[in-house]
C-alpha cells in the first residue's frame, strides 16, 4: 500500500523476527529463532520442520577487517549514541505518562502514523549488536527500553486501551484498519515491536520481553479472534509487516497453540492463493508489503510442516528473483511490483528500496536451510548483500546513515538518512542489516558445515572444539582460503559459484575436484592446520535486462559495476562501446568510452556522493528473432500478455474490449484509447517485422496503426492513410522532414478486418496489405536501432499530439527482431493468426 497522504514515501516495511540467524539443534534450540547472549542457544518448545541447514549463534562468528566489519562498527556507534528517552516519548505519552524528552523527527515525529516502529528495529539491532560482542551497553540499553514499554503496557486499561496493547499510537489506529478505513498501516508498526521484543528476550536473555510480548501477542488474538474470516481478509490489504511470521516464531519458542492460531489470522489468501498455483500475480502489488508474507509462510511451514506454506514461499522467491530483480539484487519501482520482466521501462530515483532486499535475504536464508541444495539461493544472496546492501549505507557517516531507495535511473544519486529526522523503514532495518552480517556465512546440520559467503571471519564452532579462519579479500582478491584449528570431522561443503568458471580448489595444497554452480564437498576428519584454498576467477559480462536486450549491466563476476559521472547527470542512458572497457591497475576499476566521453567504472557499493549509470544503451545489440505477441484475448481488464512469455505487458489506456477477428480484441475510440507498449521493444533491431489486424471504424488521415518513439523528432509509424491517399510506413531520426518512407497507393478499408504488416532487411523495406505486397523501399537506411531505445510506444496514437487516435480495433499485433519473407507474411493473412 502507498502511504495514506500524497506522498512518493509509501508505507514502512520491514522484515520480522530474528528468524534463523542463529539456533542450534546440537543445543536443543529452535534453529528458527535467535540464540541469547553471545554464546548460548535458547530453550525452545518445538523443534522446527523440514529443515536440514542451521545458521551459528550470533556470537560463534567474528567478523575480521573489511566494508563488513567497517559498516557494523558504525551502526554500533549509532546505537550506542542513540538516546533511547527519545525513541520512549510517544509511548509515554500514548498512555499519560510524562516526558521531557525531545520528540524525534521524520517517521517518529508525534503526529506520523507510524510513529513507534524505530523502537522495534533499536531493540533487534540492540540485541544482535549484544549477540555478535558480549558488549553489556548495548544489552543496558535494550534494557531500559524493554521496562519503559512494560510500564507503557501496564498502563493501557488506564489510558482505556484493551489489555495487552502496547504502540506509540492509540488503539483507535486498529479500529481503522478493521473499517478499512484511512490509516497507515498500524499492524507493520506493532509488528516492528513484538519482533524486536522477541529478539530482546532471545539474544539478550531479557525474561520481561517475554512477558510484555506474550501480553501483546494475546492482545493481537483477542482482536483477530473477533472478526469473521471475511473481515480479517479484508483487513489485510493494509500493509501488517511479518505479523504472521512473529506470532509463528512465538510459537515455536513456547509451544502455546494460541500464537500459532492467531499467525494463520493474517494468511492473506488474495496473495498466497496465486503463489500456491505458481502463478506471478504480482504486478501492481506493493512489494515490501508481499514479502514479510512469504518470510511468514515458510515460518509457518517450519511450524505445521504443511508443504501449501512451503510452496507458497519458494513460489514467491522464485518469482521475485527470476522475474522482478534488478542487476544488483533488488526489486520494485517506487516501491511496486510491475509486470513481470519489467526492468529496462522500469528505472528511476525510487527503485531498489532497501527495506525490501532485507526482506528478501531473510527468506533466502529461511529456503537455504529448508533445501540447502540450491546453489542459487547464496548466489541470489551474495548479489544483492554486495551490490544493494552493502552500499546502501553511508561510508562518510560515523552513524552508518542508511538510504531508502537506491536510483537505478541514469544520473542516479544515493541519498541518506540522519540522526533524528529520518527515521524511515530503511533507516530501520538498516541497523538490522548491520548488525548481523555474521550470520549467513556459515550454516551448520549435524557434522556438515557450508560455507556460503566469502567475507573474512572466523567460525568458532560451539561445543566442538573447532574453529575455521576464513582470509580473503574477495572481490578485490578472488580466492578464499580456510584454516581449520582443532580436530574432528567435519563435511565440509563450499559454494563455488556459478559465476566462478574455472574455479580450482586445493586442500593442503592438492587439488580437489570443484564444480562451479554448487557445493564442492570435503568429507573427512580434519586436523588442526588443515587449509582449503578456492580460487575465484571473474570475468567481465553484461547482464541484458530482459524486456529490452540493448539495456545493459556491467558486471565483473557477480559485482555491478557503476558508470561515475561526478556532477554530471546524464539524464537518459548513456551508450556504451563494449569493446573500449579497459582494466586500471586498481581491482574491479575500469575505464571505457560512452556516448558521453571517457567512464570510470568501479562497484557499484563503492558509488557514494556522486552521479552514477547502472545500466547503458548497448548498441548493436540485436534483437530477439520473437519480440512480443499481442493476441488481446483477455476481454477484460487493462492489461494485455505478451504471449511469447518475454514479459512484455501491454497496457490498455482509455480502450475497452469488443469482439476480435479470432477471440477478443482492443476497442479504440478515436478520441483517446489506445495501447501502451513495453520501452525499448525494437532498441537494438536491424531488422524487424511488425504485423497485426486491424478494423477501422472511421478513416482519418494521420491516425496511427503503431507509433514507436521518443518524441516527434525520432519514430517509426505505419498510418492507414497519409496526406497523400495511402498507407505510409515511416521512420527518422531527424523530424518529419527527414522521414523515410514506404508508401501505397490506397488507404486502409474500412468496415472490414485487414491484415498489415511492414518488415525490413538491409536496406529493403516491404508493406503488405492481405498477405499481398502493396509497396517496398530499396532504400531505408534507418533502422529500428537507429532510435536507440524508444520510450514512447503506442497502439492507435501518434507522437504528434495533434493527430487523431485509431478509430477502429487491433487484434494479433506481432514483434519480430527479423524479416518475415512473404511467404510467412501470407500464412499469417491466410491462417488469420
Amino acid at each position: 500500500m502507498s502511504l495514506p497522504t500524497p506522498s512518493r514515501r509509501a508505507v514502512l516495511r520491514a522484515g520480522a523476527v530474528l528468524a534463523a540467524t542463529a539456533g542450534a539443534t546440537a543445543t536443543g534450540a529452535a534453529p528458527g529463532l535467535a540464540a541469547p547472549g553471545p554464546t548460548g542457544p535458547a530453550a525452545a518448545a518445538r523443534p522446527d520442520v523440514g529443515t536440514s541447514a542451521d545458521p551459528f549463534p550470533l556470537g560463534a562468528v567474528a567478523l575480521h577487517a573489511g566494508p563488513f566489519q567497517s559498516n557494523t562498527n558504525r551502526t554500533h556507534a549509532y546505537l550506542r549514541f542513540l538516546d533511547a528517552d527519545r525513541l520512549l516519548h510517544t509511548f509515554r505519552l500514548n498512555v499519560g505518562l510524562p516526558s521531557g524528552a525531545t520528540p524525534c523527527g521524520g517517521w517518529e515525529s508525534p503526529t506520523t502514523e507510524l510513529r513507534g516502529h524505530t523502537t522495534g528495529h533499536v531493540l533487534t539491532a540492540l540485541a544482535q549488536a549484544y549477540a555478535s560482542t558480549g558488549d553489556t551497553a548495548f544489552k543496558a540499553k535494550s534494557d531500559h527500553l524493554v521496562a519503559v514499554l512494560a510500564t507503557c503496557q501496564d498502563r493501557a486499561t488506564a489510558a482505556g486501551y484493551n489489555t495487552g496493547y502496547l504502540s506509540a499510537f492509540p488503539e483507535s489506529f486498529i479500529d481503522r484498519v478493521e473499517a478499512r478505513q484511512q490509516v497507515w498501516a498500524p499492524y507493520y508498526t506493532l509488528h516492528k515491536i513484538l519482533a524486536g521484543l522477541l529478539d530482546a528476550h532471545l539474544l539478550t536473555g531479557n525474561a520481561q520481553a517475554l512477558t510484555v510480548l506474550t501480553r501483546m501477542a494475546g492482545w493481537v488474538a483477542w482482536r483477530n479472534g473477533r472478526l469473521t474470516q471475511a473481515q480479517r481478509q479484508n483487513m489485510l490489504d493494509t500493509e501488517f509487516g511479518g505479523m504472521n511470521e512473529v506470532l509463528a516464531n512465538l510459537h515455536q519458542l513456547t509451544g502455546d497453540p494460541a500464537h500459532l492460531a492467531a499467525a494463520r489470522h493474517f494468511d492473506h489468501a488474495e496473495v498466497f492463493d496465486p503463489l500456491a498455483q505458481g502463478r506471478d500475480a504480482l504486478d501492481g502489488y506493493h512489494a515490501n508489503t508481499q514479502i514479510p508474507k512469504a518470510l511468514g509462510a515458510i515460518r509457518e511451514y517450519h511450524a505445521t510442516g504443511e508443504t501449501r506454506y512451503r510452496d507458497i514461499a519458494t513460489s514467491f522467491w522464485d518469482t521475485v528473483v527470476d522475474a522482478h530483480t534488478y542487476a544488483i539484487g533488488g526489486n520494485s519501482n517506487g516501491e511496486y511490483f510491475k509486470a513481470p520482466n519489467r526492468i529496462a521501462s522500469e528505472l528511476s530515483d525510487h527503485t531498489c528500496e532497501c527495506c525490501n532486499t532485507y526482506n528478501m535475504l531473510k527468506l533466502t536464508r529461511q529456503l537455504f536451510r529448508t533445501n540447502p541444495g540450491r546453489p542459487e539461493l547464496f548466489d541470489f544472496h551474495e548479489k544483492a548483500l554486495y551490490n544493494h546492501l552493502l552500499g546502501a549505507q553511508d561510508p562518510d557517516s560515523a552513524h552508518g546513515h542508511h538510504s531508502y531507495y537506491v536510483p537505478l535511473r541514469a544520473g542516479g544519486q544515493r541519498t541518506y538518512s540522519n540522526d533524528y529526522q529520518n527515521f524511515t523503514c530503511c533507516h530501520g532495518t538498516g541497523m538490522e542489516t548491520n548488525t548481523k552480517h555474521g550470520d549467513s556465512i556459515y550454516f551448520h546440520g549435524g557434522n556438515t558445515l557450508w560455507v556460503n559467503l566469502f567475507i573474512p571471519s572466523t567460525l568458532t564452532w560451539p561445543g566442538r572444539g573447532l574453529t575455521v579462519r576464513q582470509d580473503t579479500g574477495w572481490p578485490e582478491t578472488p580466492s578464499t582460503k580456510l584454516t581449520v584449528t582443532g580436530t574432528g570431522p567435519i563435511d565440509l561443503r563450499l559454494r563455488v559459484p556459478s559465476w566462478a568458471a574455472g574455479a580450482q580448489l586445493r586442500l593442503n595444497g592438492t587439488p580437489v575436484a570443484a564444480t562451479p554452480g554448487g557445493y564442492a564437498r570435503l568429507d573427512r576428519t580434519w586436523a588442526s592446520g588443515d587449509v582449503v584454498e578456492l580460487s575465484l576467477p571473474m570475468t567481465l559480462t553484461r547482464e541484458s535486462a530482459p524486456d529490452n536486450p540493448a539495456v545493459q549491466a556491467v558486471e565483473h563476476g557477480p559485482i555491478v559495476l557503476a558508470g561515475w559521472y561526478g556532477t554530471t547527470d546524464p539524464g537518459t542512458l548513456p551508450t556504451l562501446r563494449p569493446e573500449t572497457i579497459r582494466a586500471t591497475g586498481t581491482p574491479l576499476r575500469y575505464t571505457a568510452t560512452a556516448s558521453t566521453g571517457q567512464v570510470t567504472l568501479a562497484p557499484f557499493h563503492q558509488t557514494h556522493r556522486q552521479r552514477y549509470t547502472v545500466y547503458w544503451n548497448v548498441a548493436g545489440t540485436p534483437a530477439p528473432a520473437f519480440i512480443a505477441h499481442y493476441p488481446f484475448d483477455e476481454g477484460s481488464g487493462t492489461t494485455a500478455a505478451d504471449a511469447t512469455g518475454g514479459g512484455r505487458t501491454a497496457t490498455l489506456v482509455g480502450a475497452t474490449w469488443t469482439t476480435g477477428r479470432t477471440g477478443s480484441a482492443v476497442e479504440l475510440n478515436g478520441t483517446s484509447g489506445h495501447v501502451v507498449l513495453p520501452a525499448g521493444l525494437l532498441a537494438g533491431a536491424t531488422a524487424f517485422s511488425v504485423a497485426t489486424w486491424v478494423r477501422l471504424d472511421a478513416l482519418t488521415t494521420w491516425a496511427r496503426v503503431f507509433d514507436f518513439g521518443t518524441g516527434t523528432g525520432g519514430y517509426l509509424f505505419l498510418t492507414p492513410r497519409s496526406s497523400a491517399g495511402g498507407v505510409r510506413y515511416a521512420v527518422t531520426t531527424g523530424g518529419s522532414g527527414a522521414e523515410q518512407r514506404i508508401d501505397a497507393a490506397n488507404p486502409l478499408p474500412t468496415g472490414a478486418w485487414t491484415h498489415v504488416a511492414v518488415t525490413q532487411a538491409g536496406d529493403l523495406g516491404v508493406l503488405y496489405v492481405n498477405g499481398a505486397e502493396v509497396a517496398r523501399n530499396t532504400a531505408l537506411t534507418l533502422r529500428p536501432a537507429s532510435l536507440g531505445s524508444t520510450a514512447q510506444n503506442r497502439i492507435g496514437r501518434s507522437q504528434y499530439a495533434n493527430d487523431p487516435y485509431l478509430d477502429g480495433a487491433v487484434d494479433g499485433f506481432r514483434l519480430h527482431g527479423r524479416a518475415l519473407g512473404a511467404a510467412e507474411v501470407a500464412d499469417l493473412h491466410a491462417t488469420g493468426r
